[in-house]
């Protein structure tokens, strides 16, 4: 089954997604509102967040697979159009490279070793959801949460068990077989075990766990952007949703 959109889609989807945080973010009511879902952070920080971490993958995709790491410093004392500005500009760079590259590209990434590909193809799809969920935190800091488009999130949950989920540290609480089960029809059976987790066919078989909603709220609830009762939950062992939600390490 085929999830991911086309190179172009993606650049477009990274376009369009950015443009909605920085829409978001230049017509709050409140410009220094409190992130609720990254209480740490008001509305500033969310996007000098999203424009460092953009420099960041615009840095990697240009040096390709020989690059080092590091983090971009931001000039501070902007004032907010500046930072909006200073925004645009970023994503404009990063598309720009993703371009030059192409989608086939040899790329540095963080999860060597999971099935995803070291390439600036699998790079702008972690783009797309990284901005997709950072865009939705700023529609909470406003009060005016956007349900994530169907094709970004339904790929979302799909690079989440790839990435979140095949990077997390040992599934500690017995083997278990769980079931996400999207209201527009994809589905994933993956079985988690101490030795780390395992795609499988998702047949109709019995499971620990099964969760079901639309995806863009079972994409947001993985990432701790809904409420457990976002989704709704089946299976012989519903006491596992907590310690799935909590499992995975979140950037």
């Amino acid at each position: 089954m085929a999830l991911t959109p086309a190179f172009p889609a993606l650049l477009a989807q990274i376009d369009a997604l950015s443009a909605t945080l920085r829409r978001t973010v230049a017509a709050a009511p409140d410009p220094q509102a409190v992130v609720p879902s990254c209480p740490d952070w008001r509305l500033p920080d969310l996007l000098d967040h999203v424009t460092v971490v953009q420099r960041f993958w615009t840095s990697a995709v240009t040096a390709g697979a020989g690059f080092v790491p590091s983090r971009p410093e931001l000039e501070t004392g902007l004032s907010a159009e500046q930072a909006l500005a200073r925004s645009a500009e970023t994503t404009a760079d990063l598309l720009a490279a993703l371009r030059a590259a192409g989608p086939d590209r040899p790329c540095w990434t963080w999860w060597p070793g999971t099935d995803a590909p070291q390439t600036t193809g699998a790079a702008a799809r972690h783009q797309v959801q990284e901005v997709a969920v950072h865009a939705h935190d700023a529609q909470l800091a406003v009060g005016a949460p956007q349900s994530v488009a169907e094709a970004v999130a339904v790929d979302g949950i799909d690079e989440f068990l790839v990435l979140s989920w095949g990077t997390a540290d040992h599934w500690t609480h017995g083997p278990a077989r769980v079931r996400l089960r999207t209201d527009e029809g994809p589905t994933w059976l993956v079985e988690l075990t101490a030795d780390g987790t395992k795609a499988l066919a998702p047949d109709e078989g019995p499971v620990a766990l099964e969760l079901a909603a639309p995806a863009s709220e079972l994409l947001l609830t993985l990432h701790r952007r809904r409420p457990p009762t976002a989704v709704r939950t089946t299976g012989a062992d519903p006491a596992l949703l907590p310690l799935l939600l909590d499992w995975p390490r979140l950037g």
